[in-house]
């Protein structure tokens, strides 16, 4: 399930690696916004995806979300991780708060 550099790691249970989308530094019309006014980026791509939790059965339920998808976060939360320089984040499946139609 996981994919590129992410075959050193792999998430745990029902978590869910992913990589936010770079804020945009620039409007349409070319102005650019300082980096003071920036907000949170809230949408990013799930990376790498654990196999899922058990419940009280002990069956294993899957994950909702599968690598490549795009899905909308909550503002605050999820566990930074640092993988060959880059900025990643960690976060429960349910945690993340929807995805996006392709």
């Amino acid at each position: 399930m996981a994919t590129r550099a992410f075959k050193k790691f792999l998430p745990l249970f029902d978590r869910v690696l992913v990589e936010r989308f770079a804020p945009e530094t620039k409007t349409k019309g070319g102005i650019m916004i300082p980096e003071k006014a920036l907000s949170k980026v809230l949408d990013a791509k799930v990376v790498a995806v654990g196999p899922g939790a058990k419940n009280e059965k002990g069956d294993l339920v899957p994950p909702s979300i599968t690598v490549g998808d795009r899905v909308l976060l909550p503002e605050y939360g999820g566990t930074k991780v640092e993988i060959d320089d880059n900025e990643y984040f960690l976060f429960r499946d349910g945690d993340i708060l929807g995805k996006w139609e392709s």
